[in-house]
């Protein structure tokens, strides 16, 4: 978990950095531990009001497949500089009409230990084809959970939020 401080740098080194044309609007910005993904909405292709909806995914997919080529080296250029600045991998998306594509994210290993009830879940998963591996029923599982129980990681988050604030605060920071 970042904390709203590394946050706001990255936001303010971004809003500084990116090209104003790339983007409609404010980027999204998720950051963890490994990984900083920014995720910009672009224009959707304009089309008539009665195009079916595999027409118009299509031309979604078409106008960021463009802008994927149209930007790549200077999209590389700029997330090897914030892996620097921010010691963290830099993974981009974006968003365009209803169609959101992540073109490169980390996927990072997380080990655990696991008793037999718990493994018996992951190999049901993988037994049904619901995964491919217990590695993606791990992943498939934690998706629903956050899926299901957003509103509490949200709280959650927000009470994290507010101890990082009162840290900041604590007695041991320099304070004009």
């Amino acid at each position: 978990m970042s904390t709203q401080t590394e946050h706001e740098k990255v936001r303010g080194w971004l809003t500084g950095r990116l090209p104003g044309d790339w983007f409609d609007g404010e980027t999204e910005l998720s950051i963890d531990r490994d990984e900083i993904l920014i995720v910009g909405r672009i224009p959707a292709p304009e089309q008539n009001q009665d195009v079916s909806a595999a027409e118009r995914s299509a031309a979604e997919d078409g106008r960021i497949k463009q802008f994927r080529e149209d930007t790549r080296e200077r999209r590389i250029e700029i997330a090897r500089e914030l892996e620097h600045a921010a010691r963290r991998k830099v993974a981009w998306g974006v968003r365009c009409g209803e169609t959101r594509t992540v073109f490169t994210s980390l996927s990072a290993p997380v080990m655990t230990r696991l008793r037999q009830p718990e493994r018996q879940v992951l190999d049901t998963l993988v037994d049904a084809g619901v995964a491919r591996s217990r590695s993606d029923a791990l992943g498939w599982c934690v998706k629903l959970v956050a899926q299901h129980s957003e509103t509490w990681l949200t709280d959650l988050r927000a009470a994290m939020t507010k101890v990082e604030d009162v840290r900041r605060a604590g007695p041991d920071t320099d304070q004009d």
